[in-house]
């Protein structure tokens, strides 16, 4: 469960700490909690969930965790159109310049390496309300389960409409999942599904595949949208 640091003089801003080392995430309460709320999970996979609920000035990152990868879940910060300008500091044990530019393509905007100069991160910090965020490329596609509902004409030409499920996502398409036989080079109407329906647009079915019957995966790829997406 992620702790909350109590505001005791006014107003703070909000950090999102990414760790599975407990002693560290203490040691960024102890050092950061005067100035910032802190916020932080051992647990990487609620990371998002945590970011779109507090949205955070800035997201402390680690870099390896297990069963999960912090490049993935940086490139999913950078990619994710509601957390994208949230700066991204990568807080890792690992060295090498080839590490520090593969995180700056993938969009983070620092890199502080284990054990933490606290000083120099704080600095930072402090300079992110003027510090210019790289934007990472449009076209990256992100491992991201997102609820979808398609509507349209199924392979026997009928109405539809059926949930799906993405696996991955791209400004320009998504790959999906779902129960419905549908046609290739078929136009469906895509609604996102969250609180309410938001209707994306429509996406063509580039290709398709048999996963395990009755489940069918479906590449597709907006030919208009009407919409808000999850990456712009």
């Amino acid at each position: 469960m992620p702790v909350i640091t109590n505001r005791r003089n006014g107003p703070k801003g909000k950090l999102l700490v990414v760790d599975d080392d407990e002693a560290l995430r203490r040691l960024m309460h102890l050092e950061l909690s005067e100035t910032y709320q802190v916020i932080d999970t051992g647990e990487p996979e609620h990371g998002l969930a945590l970011a779109l609920e507090h949205m955070p000035d800035a997201i402390l990152l680690d870099l390896r965790m297990p069963k999960y990868s912090g490049y993935e879940l940086c490139q999913t910060f950078t990619s994710f159109s509601r957390t994208q300008m949230i700066p991204v500091v990568i807080v890792s044990g690992e060295g090498g310049a080839q590490t520090k530019e593969h995180c700056k393509q993938l969009g983070a905007a620092a890199y502080f390496e284990k054990p933490l100069d606290f000083e120099a991160l704080k600095a930072f910090l402090r300079g992110i309300a003027t510090t210019s965020r790289h934007i990472p490329r449009s076209e990256v596609r992100v491992r991201l389960p997102v609820p979808l509902k398609l509507r349209g004409k199924d392979a026997q030409n009928k109405d539809f409409e059926e949930a799906a499920t993405t696996e991955n996502v791209s400004l320009s398409g998504f790959l999906c999942t779902c129960n419905r036989a549908i046609r290739v080079h078929s136009i469906v109407d895509v609604d996102i599904v969250s609180g309410r329906d938001e209707h994306v647009g429509k996406a063509q079915i580039m290709h398709s595949e048999a996963k395990a019957p009755p489940l069918y995966r479906y590449g597709c790829r907006f030919t208009e949208k009407t919409g808000p997406w999850v990456l712009q």
